[in-house]
């Protein structure tokens, strides 16, 4: 099999991660293994490559029970940062309003006009984010998630402007993006999410890719992209009123709080 067979316009990054398993960065690989994905030793070492790791730990959404509360966001803020804002939470409640095709009323069978979505960092098999950051200050800890390394992160925003879920977010009074970590040292230590634990609702979960597949779908409702852009690793059982991934009838009505 000749090597541009093998090497088709398909064969991502993320699929080989999937024969990998794990990050690649900073390891030595064959020069037959690289020679297959049509690049080489110093590309990955200097970052012309781009590799990432799946993550081990992933949240689940049930939009169906989200009430809007945001006691997520007031938690997650609280306990990163000491404070509470909606700006640089991890997690940030949409509301969307459904409209119809016009914009001009209610979509018609839609009991509920409002749609309320916990929405955060998609931990995504192909970051966009982490491709765009000139200083290569998104990576990947040892549990998988994307994180951002704030010796490096100088604030640019490229990150926030790559993204096409506007996860990361720079924090001016730091001077450098922040983004979710899946909370990563309560999870170490066996406890989930400080997102997972304050809502009320039991709207969020965290759990293994396996079991979060199990309870919904990869992020594939408005207003959200399409899912195969980036591969998004969040998993949402959809409210009876969402609209799939796509559909522009309707908007978002608390876009300084999310974007």
């Amino acid at each position: 099999m000749a090597k541009t067979d093998f090497l088709t316009a398909d064969m991502t990054r993320r699929q080989f991660m999937k024969i990998s398993g794990k990050s690649l960065a900073g390891l030595t690989l064959s020069a037959s293994m690289l020679s297959l994905f049509g690049c080489s030793q110093q590309q990955v070492d200097s970052g012309a490559v781009a590799t990432w790791a799946l993550p081990q730990g992933l949240l689940v959404v049930n939009a169906d029970l989200c009430t809007g509360c945001q006691r997520c966001e007031i938690n997650c803020t609280l306990t990163n940062d000491g404070v509470c804002s909606s700006y640089i939470s991890r997690v940030k409640i949409q509301r969307r309003l459904n409209l119809d095709g016009a914009g001009n009323g209610l979509l018609s069978g839609t009991d509920n006009c409002f749609v309320y979505f916990p929405d955060t960092c998609r931990q995504c098999e192909d970051p966009a984010c982490g491709n765009a950051c000139p200083q290569k200050a998104i990576t990947t800890n040892d549990q998988g998630i994307r994180v951002v390394d704030t010796d490096k992160c100088i604030g640019c925003g490229y990150c926030h402007m790559a993204c096409p879920y506007n996860a990361p977010k720079v924090d001016r009074e730091k001077g450098h993006s922040v983004k979710c970590d899946g909370c990563a040292e309560r999870v170490a230590a066996g406890e989930k999410p400080v997102c997972v634990e304050a809502c009320p609702a039991r709207a969020l979960d965290f759990g293994t890719i396996e079991e979060m597949a199990k309870l919904g779908e990869r992020g594939n409702i408005a207003p959200l992209p399409e899912p195969t852009y980036t591969k998004p690793n969040l998993y949402i059982k959809a409210s009876a009123d969402a609209l799939p991934a796509g559909d522009e009838n309707g908007k978002v009505v608390n876009p300084l709080e999310v974007m």
